[in-house]
């Protein structure tokens, strides 16, 4: 199969000379001004952004087990629709892949189901919870992308250790959601601050966070393994992660979307569309985040795509589940609210969700070069839209941006060659 990509506005030097990218099977082929060849299929994207797909190394797509929340189908769908052609599954479903029948048979339900590429996260321990580690070489053999606890941070030190020290024997990375339990009082709720106090909900500290996190950045010194750190959400952890990477740790980290563009002061009433783990926290976080990602401290940003029906997100945070989707709108809302005010550049962002996690986690997509993938997306940043449930692929509609209105909406997305994501006109 063979087709032009005409008048595409690409990120990088000369953004404003819009460039043909030629695509034959499978591949980017060419790349030019006013490229001249005979193809059956041309799309004329009339000055609209293309980007490689994006990548998000941290969602959950919920099945097996949860398919009410979410399902590999109607996650991926939900990526396609967001711009996103690979992503990397969370493995906190039931039963969570820590053996390697339970590993091939998510592999079977992504090869028959998934509308991106997947690349699937093994447990650390058994059970996510318990202190046995799992078997890392079996589960790689078996297809396993990295390792991770998500959901849960790793309790015992002595536990992160050893999974680490294999980790490292095994060139894979560990990956860590980083809390404490040990520091969360009275089943928090959303972070400890002033909001939290005004509203009469219990609280969540940092120190859940970055404790852990200071605790495994030097288990990662001692290893030598490659320790990557979930959406980061306080001051102190980026300090944490700014002076390992100084000290030449291998670590890396990444942040999310709602992050970055909200903070407690955001949290109006006891809503729990606005319930995560971590929770948004002070101003000052939110601006440390930003800051860590402008100077690298922070590499990548990712979703924590995190699906649940309507019936756990109706009324109080407290009894509902920690969690917002976002795969569909982090493009759009990103540009619309760091990009267009000048906080950070297109192609800083576009390298943040494309280049950055590719060349971490050693993945071959994630460029818009010939040779590469014709893994692409295209973003459309004239027209102005509003987030709405109507327009969500994902199961679930989860989000406290809803009614929001952004600029970057998905045009198209394109995976391996084939168009996986159209808008409706």
């Amino acid at each position: 199969m063979e087709f032009l990509i005409k008048n595409a506005r690409l990120t990088g030097d000369n953004e404003t000379l819009l460039k043909d990218i030629l695509i034959t099977n499978k591949k980017i082929t060419a790349i030019g001004t006013d490229l001249s060849v005979s193809v059956e299929d041309v799309i004329d994207v009339k000055g609209k952004l293309v980007t490689p797909g994006l990548i998000d190394v941290h969602v959950h797509l919920r099945e097996p087990g949860f398919e009410y929340k979410e399902t590999i189908e109607t996650g991926t769908a939900a990526a396609a629709r967001g711009g996103f052609t690979t992503i990397c599954a969370m493995p906190n479903v039931n039963p969570a892949p820590d053996s390697v029948e339970k590993m091939q048979n998510i592999k079977s339900l992504i090869s028959k189901n998934a509308k991106v590429k997947v690349k699937q996260y093994a447990p650390i321990t058994e059970l996510l919870t318990s202190d046995r580690l799992t078997d890392q070489k079996a589960l790689i053999n078996a297809g396993a992308f990295a390792f991770t606890n998500d959901g849960v941070g790793v309790q015992t030190a002595a536990t992160m250790y050893l999974a680490m020290k294999e980790a490292a024997q095994n060139n894979i990375s560990i990956v860590a959601h980083t809390e404490d339990d040990s520091l969360l009082f009275d089943n928090g709720v959303m972070h400890e601050g002033k909001r939290n106090k005004e509203l009469n909900l219990p609280g969540m500290s940092q120190l859940t966070e970055s404790t852990q996190i200071a605790r495994d950045v030097l288990l990662a010194e001692a290893t030598g393994v490659h320790y990557h750190i979930c959406h980061v959400s306080a001051k102190e952890s980026v300090r944490i992660i700014r002076d390992a990477k100084k000290a030449g740790i291998k670590v890396t980290a990444e942040v999310t979307p709602h992050h970055l563009l909200l903070s407690e002061e955001d949290i109006l009433s006891d809503n729990s569309l606005f319930k995560m783990n971590p929770p948004l926290r002070s101003r000052a976080d939110q601006e440390a985040l930003l800051e860590g990602l402008l100077d690298g401290t922070i590499d990548m940003i990712a979703t924590d795509h995190a699906p649940h029906s309507d019936e756990e997100k109706q009324g109080s945070m407290i009894g509902s589940p920690f969690g917002i989707i976002g795969s569909e709108t982090a493009f759009s809302l990103l540009y619309t609210n760091l990009v267009i005010p000048g906080k950070v550049t297109l192609d800083q962002l576009v390298k943040w969700l494309t280049l950055k996690p590719a060349e971490i986690f050693n993945m071959k997509t994630g460029r818009l070069e010939i040779g590469a993938p014709a893994d692409l997306a295209c973003f459309d940043l004239q027209n102005e839209k509003e987030i709405s449930k109507e327009m969500l692929h994902s199961k679930s509609s989860n989000t406290p941006f809803i009614g929001w209105k952004v600029y970057g909406d998905t045009y198209f997305t394109i995976v391996d060659g084939q168009v996986v994501y159209q808008e409706e006109n």
